[in-house]
């Protein structure tokens, strides 16, 4: 199979342990990097062995994962076009391990063997991962960041969820849902999405169908409905639609395709239920759009827009309205990044005359809802002193319960469990040079946040995986979650081998290690920290614990932070004449 087998870019990447744009730097900069074999000219692929030869000569030899070996096998058996189709065939396959007519024999003993020593499950999302990257310009999932936000909003977690333009499940996967209702109108992303599901044992209802034209469950209600519908659809049905009861808040004009899902997911949540919708920044102020956002405000059913910021998508809010209820008199209006969306929210829940905006004042003429346009407003000092306060209310300073313990503990160190191979470990190298790759810096791991650094490409460049643990020399230690994510100087990269090693119980051993650090280090020498020697399910309990500490230390910090913001808009608002002292 290899000496025929092509590799894309993303390919190259993940088999040698860099970034795709690593891949496209050596294309550039070598003349003997291999020509490709096939694919286009956005999406070449490369011969397998050359790739491996090239390498070879570099000094960065690899070694086919049975994994990949599948992933390459499956992806030989035809062309691009149909690769969807022989992707959800092998997790059918996966589901129901039965021969069938016109299966590859090869591939059928690869999958086999790899559900037997991983789970079918670890093994067909390891096939989506690659087909994503395969494709990663005409499929994208919902950013797991936003996906978990979402989920955590609406507390969707062990409930009925419907995601009525499911894509391949990601939403429905992050939700923890018991009961998982999906559709869309692609039908291989729907019998993708649906095996995924199933081999999580989630109870699972997918089709494939237009929501919007063919309705699978007209009718029915869920807890709590999530979605990422497409944008800016002219083609949705409008003309077709024109008496649909789901329009309760008024027909969607044609150009307004995601105000059509906003009401079709309303129409499937029960009364009280909760909403959490994606949408273009242009949705919460088109003109077209004005008369059914005014009617969502009036009803009580929009509670909050949010400009999820670094050029993010609005995520908006909204609840089905109870009969006899009376609606909310404020909505929040508001910029955030992803990680201040959730006080935020809890603070507006709190006291949403503090921190929302009056929904009275909100319906004039152009009900523009466009948070952008409320950063003046949000300059009061007085108001802004409110909402900072009740974010430093809602902190959520938690310890995690610790009980006194008396064990006499048998160690390892960390040099021995790379020794047995349960653990590996790289070093980012120290000094990048400048361009604009996105680049995890120590700062950036301290705070829990997205990469604010930039560098140019690196052959050399360590990139974390989901479930890395992340260490710095000044001690800040994380375990990554999300996409691959390229290490700054002093950064190490540890990966665990998860059948033996738990991520978070490594990552809480290196933080209590409390290396000394100075002035000249780059790098950390971990190699004699001893590690206790606990059974797997130790390990999680504890690496449990350790995470909650790190979650403690990080509201500890940003309470520290909002405090400073607290004294210094005390100070303005009541020399402003924003507040005056209050009673008590």
């Amino acid at each position: 199979m290899e000496d025929d087998a092509a590799v894309s870019a993303a390919d190259i990447a993940r088999l040698a342990g860099v970034r795709r744009a690593a891949v496209s730097n050596w294309r550039r900069r070598h003349g003997d990097f291999p020509r490709p074999v096939g694919g286009t000219a956005s999406s070449p692929l490369f011969s397998l062995p050359e790739i491996q030869a090239w390498l070879r000569g570099r000094g960065r030899p690899f070694e086919l994962a049975p994994i990949d070996r599948a992933w390459q096998q499956l992806r030989a058996l035809g062309d691009d076009l149909e690769l969807g189709a022989r992707v959800a065939a092998a997790g059918a396959y996966l589901a129901h391990p039965v021969p069938r007519a016109g299966d590859d024999p090869d591939l059928r003993a690869m999958l086999t063997r790899l559900a037997v020593d991983k789970g079918a499950a670890w093994t067909f999302e390891q096939l989506c991962e690659r087909y994503f990257e395969a494709h990663s310009r005409r499929l994208s999932p919902t950013p797991p960041e936003y996906a978990d936000l979402m989920v955590r909003l609406t507390g969707a977690r062990g409930t009925t969820v419907l995601d009525p333009a499911c894509g391949f499940g990601s939403l429905l996967l992050a939700s923890g849902a018991k009961s998982a209702r999906g559709q869309d109108s692609d039908a291989t992303t729907a019998k993708i999405a649906a095996l995924r599901l199933k081999l999580r044992e989630i109870d699972t209802e997918v089709h494939a169908a237009d929501a919007l034209r063919e309705d699978a469950f007209d009718g029915q209600e869920a807890d709590v409905v999530l979605c990422d519908p497409p944008f800016n659809e002219r083609a949705w049905g409008q003309e077709e639609l024109l008496g649909d009861a789901r329009w309760e808040y008024g027909l969607p004009p044609r150009g307004e395709s995601e105000l059509a899902w906003v009401q079709h997911c309303l129409a499937h949540a029960k009364p009280g239920g909760a909403v959490a919708i994606l949408m273009p920044g242009a949705a919460a102020g088109r003109r077209s759009g004005k008369r059914i956002r005014a009617n969502l405000l009036r009803a009580g059913a929009l509670r909050a827009v949010v400009t999820l910021a670094s050029g993010g998508p609005d995520l908006w809010l909204l609840t089905r309205p109870v009969p006899g209820e009376r609606p909310p008199g404020t909505a929040l209006i508001a910029e955030a990044e992803v990680a201040e969306v959730e006080p935020l929210w809890r603070a507006y829940v709190e006291r949403p005359e503090a921190v929302g905006e009056r929904i009275i004042d909100l319906l004039d003429d152009d009900v523009d809802l466009t948070p952008a346009l409320r950063r003046t407003a949000r300059e009061d000092s007085g108001q802004a002193f409110l909402a900072a306060q009740q974010l430093f209310d809602n902190a959520g300073l938690r310890l995690p319960p610790l009980e006194p313990a008396a064990e006499e503990l048998a160690y390892t160190t960390v040099g021995e469990l790379v020794k047995s191979g349960a653990l590996q470990v790289w070093h980012a190298p120290p000094r990048p040079a400048d361009g604009d790759e996105p680049l995890l810096t120590a700062d950036d791991v301290l705070a829990g946040g997205p990469p604010t650094g930039r560098a140019a490409p690196d052959e050399a460049a360590v990139t974390a995986q989901e479930g890395d643990v992340v260490a710095s020399v000044t001690g800040a230690v994380g375990v990554h979650s999300g996409p691959p994510v390229r290490l700054g100087p002093s950064l190490s990269l540890y990966r665990v081998d998860p059948r033996r090693l738990d991520a978070e119980f490594l990552a809480g051993c290196l933080r209590a290690a409390d290396f000394p650090v100075h002035s000249a280090s780059t790098r950390i020498d971990a190699r004699r920290l001893k590690v206790p020697r606990y059974p797997l399910e130790t390990q999680r309990a504890y690496g449990a614990a350790f995470r909650a500490l790190a979650e403690f230390d990080r509201a500890l910090r940003t309470t520290a932070e909002i405090g400073r913001d607290l004294v210094r808009l005390g100070f303005a608002a009541l020399a402003e004449g924003r507040l005056r002292p209050g009673a008590g």
